[in-house]
């Protein structure tokens, strides 16, 4: 049967370790990109179409990747056609989509969400249909009711740093909800090079309440706003290196470098690489004084169909993974630099070009020390989030670092509906780690790896970001 009891468990171990020891364990979704608005408001959904594919313009962009590669036009994806044309859209591209994560993820969502067994196709579509759109319907079905059924405990949201938090705040009063945190993604910040960089400062300004013009004033606004994210219960921060280049330049040179940013003057890409590497080194310093953990995400070529972008926006399936030439050198020197000041926070490395993972998972290993694991190679993100993906990162950590130290999954996700991805990346380790029992690799023993898989899949997670997760 399609996705049963045992899928992607193929040996008794392999099924001992993800029914007694993965299945029940809650979910830490440590980096994620959901609407803390429709969180607090626990929002609710029409129906199938708009919580699976697409609602006003937002929605599972990985979809519409798949749903393009088939020749649905645009208006059944973000467009305006009918919420059940659409749905046929995505069916009819199910049906071609064997051995891409997304038709074994959406069969787990239905499985899960709605408790519908059937396979994704032309033939059952109706009964798919009507059947999610009365589960839909009952009272218990809305974003927190989600929340609930796949036990997550904590999610951590992507923030700007001139966001107020005000919807975190307010959840922050929620008896028994689960534990909605921010993080905190300085790319306005960064965006030296950006048409819109003096508005932003502008909004840092009003939030930080302070003037920013100046390099020294953009330090202090930033510092203020890690230490109000901080008491917002903030233990992440989140930078989106879609490249890096490491570069110097002296209080002046910085200064210099802003001024001309301010008055609209075009930057050099070695203005543009110093103003980064300084701001990145000093937002370092103020993450590990906090004992928060630093997440890079790197390696990612953002928006190549220009017309596309356009069109229908960021983030809405015009990306691709990068390939930056030189990338794990360009870290090594920011992460010696931060080292040597004293100023290395915990650290988990992600990169879509997986021919880095071994660069990134040995530079990490030459940065260990004071607590454990405080480098990680970061899980199989996004494009690289399916089975072989998976089983390669897991490889290569196990094989350059210690793996019963990962702090696990994420779902990188904007749907109420990704957690099946923890599922699946649990099953995924489960097997892997029985085929190394049955290899003689590691003991063939329950308990021992029982312990192990229950770490990796929660434990580990909360214990390195310190969440307080009293609920």
């Amino acid at each position: 049967m399609l996705l049963n009891d045992d899928f992607l468990l193929a040996t008794p171990l392999a099924r001992k370790l993800y029914h007694d020891h993965a299945e029940h364990m809650p979910i830490i979704d440590y980096h994620c990109h959901l609407d803390p608005q429709q969180i607090c408001e626990d929002k609710r959904f029409d129906d199938l179409t708009r919580l699976w594919i697409c609602d006003e313009g937002a929605g599972d962009h990985y979809k519409w990747r798949l749903m393009r590669a088939n020749g649905v036009p645009e208006r059944l994806i973000t467009g305006d056609g009918e919420p059940y044309d659409k749905f046929l859209a995505y069916v009819h591209t199910m049906e071609r989509a064997y051995g891409n994560p997304l038709y074994e993820w959406s069969h787990l969502e239905l499985r899960r969400a709605f408790g519908i067994d059937l396979t994704i196709c032309g033939k059952n579509a109706a009964e798919i249909w009507e059947r999610a759109n009365a589960r839909i319907a009952e009272p218990d079905f809305s974003a927190r009711g989600l929340m609930r059924l796949f036990d997550v405990h904590c999610v951590c949201t992507t923030d700007d740093p001139v966001s107020d938090l005000s919807w975190h705040r307010k959840m922050r009063q929620s008896a028994g909800a689960a534990v909605v945190l921010p993080t905190f993604r300085p790319d306005g910040l960064m965006g030296i090079d950006k048409p819109t960089f003096s508005e932003y400062l502008e909004q840092l300004s009003s939030a930080a309440g302070l003037e920013v013009a100046t390099w020294d004033a953009i330090k202090e606004a930033a510092s203020g706003r890690v230490g109000y994210f901080h008491a917002q219960g903030c233990r992440l921060a989140d930078h989106g290196m879609n490249s890096f280049r490491f570069a110097w330049a002296d209080d002046s040179g910085l200064q210099r470098i802003v001024d001309n940013a301010l008055c609209g003057k075009t930057l050099s890409h070695e203005d543009v690489d110093a103003y980064q590497t300084a701001l990145t080194l000093h937002l370092m310093g103020e993450y590990e004084r906090r004992g928060w953990a630093l997440q890079l995400h790197m390696n990612c070529l953002r928006n190549a169909n220009s017309a596309g972008y356009m069109s229908v926006g960021a983030d809405a399936g015009f990306d691709s993974c990068g390939d930056q030439a030189g990338f794990v050198s360009e870290l090594a020197s920011l992460l010696d630099a931060a080292n040597g000041e004293g100023a290395l926070p915990k650290t988990i490395l992600y990169s879509l070009d997986e021919s880095q993972w071994m660069g990134l998972a040995t530079l990490m290993q030459s940065f260990q020390g004071g607590c454990r694991q405080k480098l990680q190679l970061g899980c199989a993100w996004w494009f690289h989030d399916a089975f072989d993906g998976i089983r390669k990162q897991l490889s290569v950590f196990a094989q350059e670092s210690l793996l019963g130290n990962f702090t696990g999954m994420l779902t990188d996700s904007r749907s109420f509906l990704s957690y099946p991805r923890h599922e699946y990346f649990r099953r995924v380790l489960c097997g892997l780690l029985a085929e190394w029992a049955e290899q003689g690799r590691v003991p063939d023993d329950e308990e021992c790896l029982g312990k192990l898989v229950e770490d990796i899949s929660y434990n580990n997670a909360r214990s390195y970001f310190g969440f307080d997760l009293n609920r």
